[in-house]
């Protein structure tokens, strides 16, 4: 029997063990690497592109960059999604790697005890992590490696607890019984290739998003519901009757299937209730997670370092305890 991937030695080339013996200086350089590339780690100015930059630190220890041209002064993560972090670069290096390590998700209570950081601190940490696995879906189209693909529906969040006594508990099925927070992550997989997830009302109002982002020319595996009827006209779509069999006759829906599990149990196991707002980045994760189910920690890591620091500030979470947006 073949040894499962995350329990043989490629999935497992980095530790926390080696993060936290890093000085603050090596991680100092690891993230410079990252984020300046293209010139070997050497400083860009965000300001201006300037590269005639000198170091100048503050009274405490933290690295700063002045650059000559605009005299404006930067950090690593300046005009990132860490931009104004409080804590060392090492915590980041450590969060990430506590992050990418689990495979259904983490908790952030879990993660605020893990790093000895408060709640709320926890919280933002995850969700832009959340932002950058969400980078590589942008623009992404399904079937242009792979021209077959499923297609499929799941409503998450919105849960509300059943009254005690049966005659007063109602069908929460019924439109008029339900409280609008629920809502559909519909998930287009490609067969052994990428996956793209979206958040919708309803089944049928993910339609036109799906011929945007399927290639045309593309096989289309979907369920019974008629909300995937309007798929036809564009596309060929292999039908399958669940109430009868889970594969048949060369169609089936289990790539969808094996995405919704993982996000299933994030939910049911880490996350326990998700709400609306924040449904769309879980699901991007849990694509991402799937997506690169096969790839070691330490490339993981790297690669979510990498959105990190080469996109600008987060869109949801700049100033959210604030309750303000901060200027760009």
């Amino acid at each position: 029997m073949a040894q499962h991937f995350l329990l043989s030695s490629k999935a497992k080339t980095l530790s926390l063990a080696q993060v936290f013996r890093l000085s603050d200086a090596e991680a100092e350089v690891m993230f410079r690497q990252v984020r300046w590339d293209a010139t070997n780690g050497a400083p860009v100015c965000p300001k201006c592109g300037g590269l005639d930059v000198y170091e100048c630190r503050r009274p405490s220890g933290a690295l700063r960059f002045r650059c000559k041209a605009c005299k404006s002064d930067f950090s690593i993560t300046s005009g990132t999604l860490f931009d104004n972090h409080k804590l060392p670069l090492r915590m980041y290096l450590a969060a990430i790697a506590v992050f990418c390590n689990e495979v259904k998700g983490k908790s952030m209570v879990a993660m605020s005890r893990d790093l000895g950081l408060a709640y709320k601190s926890a919280f933002v940490l995850c969700h832009k992590m959340r932002e950058a696995m969400a980078e590589e879906m942008k623009g992404r189209v399904i079937g242009d490696d792979h021209n077959e693909a499923s297609v499929d529906g799941a409503y998450f969040g919105g849960h509300v607890r059943p009254a005690n006594l049966r005659e007063h508990r109602v069908d929460r099925r019924l439109w008029k019984n339900q409280n609008g927070k629920r809502k559909v992550v519909v998930v287009i997989r490609e067969h052994g290739g990428e996956t793209l997830p979206g958040v919708f009302a309803s089944e049928g109002a993910a339609l036109s998003w799906i011929k945007s982002r399927v290639v045309k020319g593309t096989t289309l595996n979907a369920d019974e519901a008629g909300s995937w009827n309007g798929l036809h006209d564009r596309f060929e779509v292999k039908r399958i009757n669940h109430q009868e069999a889970y594969s048949l006759d060369g169609a089936c829906t289990n790539w969808a299937e094996s995405y919704f599990a993982r996000l299933r149990r994030g939910e049911a196991g880490h996350h326990h209730h998700i709400a609306g707002p924040y449904l769309l980045r879980f699901a991007q994760e849990a694509a991402w997670r799937e997506d690169n189910r096969r790839v070691s920690n330490g490339d993981q890591v790297r690669r979510v370092a990498g959105h990190a620091l080469h996109r600008g500030k987060s869109v949801d979470f700049s100033g959210y305890w604030q309750r303000h947006i901060k200027e760009a």
